[in-house]
């Protein structure tokens, strides 16, 4: 795992410096390499190699699967070389022999990965002469049907027999044979899994190909394994703008298992998905200072960086081809949890536990159970919002979870361990601050789930909704030779605001910002996207296009206006009856308050008749027969 520890070569303002001492979780001490200046930098301002202007590009994506694997295969069979101390050039020998390659390929793909961090940098440089073909159709055909029905058996005939019936079928059919080098090529670019699965066992090759368990570090320093999980929040949440009650979130968190420090969240309305895995896994990498300074929150939240190893469950949502690639792209081991096995993830769990426990003294909880909720009116008590609700969690996550006892760790605040593992400790040395990630914005579009589509010549269509931007126009009805059809881009979309997609551009691997085709759309979130296309889609006589779409949105926001001022004027209304019947009590309550009898005079007899004639009495009008 990369680190930034004393004495260490680093790059601050593009220029190398050793690092004399960390100061905190924030700052370094340099000395210049011919020490002539000694400078106090901050550690988010630190590199361990130069920057470069160079646009940050995702060749990950573009890969095919093949050569993909091919990259990953080359990846882990230098890791044991990339962090081994003191690596000679016997150990290179060794790793080149028992991969059978020369230990110059070694040296080439060790110098590729070091200079770039990156898996895609193993991948084989295409050939000058890329798709031209060499073979006729019918030859090759008659090769690909040997190699699969004749090579490709337990039998294991050698590659000289293959070229011998190749060259027999192409004489029978009077075509020109080709040259047993090229024959032997081709058994050499057979896929190695499916050459040992299919020519031994299924078996030989998992042993020969899967690693050796227990060979990455276990969970005993900060980032060597970060655990991700899904739950949903016991607490409704209110909308926006009319503090009306929308439901409960779902909360994604990432916590590190060697200090048990929250190293990142992701808090959404949305089921849990590949967006929700894909947007914690960038903010636990993520430096958290612009994240807190947003939030006017002072305090530290000091982990970041690449983790070594992901562990999570086997939902779907963490099988995902984008959350797959993008974790062999930079390095990161996706690890599931076995099947039947659920002691392997006790440490999100306990965190979620104590998070629920937190959020059910909030208003608006939903409590654990319906036993405990009794006859407590959730909805009618929510009162925060989702980013209020988010903005509570990460109070609580910095002020009180980091600095509390933890149980798991021996009673020791996870903050204070954290410290231990990064300046050390009379016991053990110190490993040093992670390294930052140099283009944050780049690796989030890596984690971001992305939408393959065709490019016309007005754009592209993502869900009902055009996109449009000057750099589509060079690949405006372009094919794909493969199939014949349409070729198709792909497009990364932030959930949370979809007015901009990010189009890997195929020539440079680098994300560009594509907006609405028409720019007066107002800005709205893949929910509310969601909610309209089912509004649509329940009504026959609809049309699903964007115009639609958006009318729909526009409506949806007058309703609640008209939701809310209904509302606003029944409360009004129950108030001013009820105040009318306060007042008539009150007034029942004073005519029946007689203030002491001053003395007066007899009253004419006339008068006094009248009175007894015009007293009323109860119920004097009612004659029993």
């Amino acid at each position: 795992m990369k680190t930034i520890r004393p004495g260490q070569l680093v790059y601050w303002r593009n220029q190398p410096n050793i690092v004399l001492e960390l100061k905190g979780f924030s700052e370094a001490i340099l000395r210049s390499i011919d020490a002539a200046n000694t400078d106090i930098a901050s550690v988010t301002d630190l590199t361990l190699a130069p920057t470069s202007n160079e646009t940050a590009a995702a060749p990950h994506l573009l890969a095919k699967d093949k050569e993909w694997d091919k990259a990953v295969e080359r990846y882990e069979l230098i890791r044991p070389l990339l962090n081994m101390p003191g690596r000679s050039m016997q150990d290179v020998t060794n790793v080149a022999d028992a991969a059978g390659k020369t230990a110059t390929t070694i040296y080439r793909w060790l110098k590729r990965f070091e200079e770039t961090g990156l898996v895609s940098s193993l991948l084989r440089a295409p050939r000058s002469d890329k798709g031209e073909q060499r073979l006729c159709d019918e030859v090759e055909e008659i090769v690909s049907l040997q190699i699969q029905n004749y090579y490709l058996k337990n039998e294991r005939p050698s590659v000289l027999k293959l070229f011998r019936r190749i060259k027999h079928e192409c004489m029978a059919a009077d075509l020109d044979v080709p040259h047993k080098n090229t024959i032997y090529a081709r058994a050499r670019e057979i896929e190695k899994r499916e050459f040992l699965r299919k020519r031994y066992s299924a078996k030989h090759a998992r042993e020969k190909l899967e690693p050796l368990r227990g060979t990455f570090p276990g969970a005993d320093y900060p980032n060597a394994v970060v655990q991700i999980d899904h739950t949903m929040v016991d607490v409704i949440v209110v909308d926006e703008e009319h503090r009306l009650p929308i439901g409960r979130p779902y909360l994604t968190i990432a916590i590190d298992v060697a200090s048990k420090m929250i190293c990142g969240f992701r808090m959404t309305l949305d089921p849990p998905g590949a967006s929700s895995a894909g947007l914690c896994v960038a903010h636990a990498v993520s430096r958290k200072e612009h994240w807190l300074a947003k939030r006017d929150i002072l305090a530290e939240w000091p982990i970041y960086g690449k983790m070594q190893k992901i562990h999570v469950d086997n939902a779907k949502e963490f099988r995902g081809n984008m959350l797959t690639r993008a974790c062999q792209q930079h390095g990161i081991i996706l690890e599931h949890r076995p099947k039947g096995q659920p002691n392997y993830g006790p440490h999100v769990e306990r965190a979620f536990r104590t998070f629920m426990g937190e959020c059910q003294s909030l208003p608006g909880t939903t409590f654990s159970n319906v036993e405990a909720k009794m006859d407590y009116d959730s909805e009618g008590r929510a009162c925060m919002t989702l980013a209020e609700l988010e903005l509570w969690f990460t109070v609580f996550v910095v002020f009180c979870y980091h600095h509390r006892e933890h149980k798991g760790i021996n009673d020791v605040p996870p903050i204070k361990l954290y410290h231990q593992f990064v300046h050390g400790s009379a016991t053990q040395p110190g490993i040093g601050l992670p390294a930052p990630i140099e283009d944050e914005e780049n690796f989030r579009l890596d984690f971001t789930p992305y939408e393959e589509r065709t490019i016309q010549r007005d754009g592209t269509v993502i869900d009902h909704i055009q996109y449009y931007a000057p750099v589509l126009r060079r690949w405006v009805g372009q094919t794909d030779e493969a199939t014949g059809k349409g070729k198709k881009f792909i497009f990364a979309r932030d959930p949370r605001d979809i007015s901009v997609v990010y189009f890997l551009e195929p020539d440079t691997g680098t994300y560009c910002p594509i907006p609405y085709l028409n720019n007066t759309r107002p800005a709205i979130s893949l929910w509310e996207l969601r909610e309209i296309l089912r509004r649509i889609k329940d009504d026959p006589n609809n049309h699903v296009d964007e115009e639609m779409i958006f009318k729909g949105i526009q409506k949806m926001r007058e309703i609640e206006d008209q939701a809310i001022e209904k509302t606003r004027l029944a409360k009004q209304q129950r108030a001013t009856e009820k105040r009318k019947r306060r007042m008539n009590e009150r007034r029942k309550g004073w005519a029946n308050i007689h203030p002491a009898k001053a003395p007066q005079k007899a009253a004419p007899e006339s008068l006094v008749s009248q009175e007894d004639d015009d007293d009323i009495q109860p119920f004097n009008d009612i004659h029993l027969g």
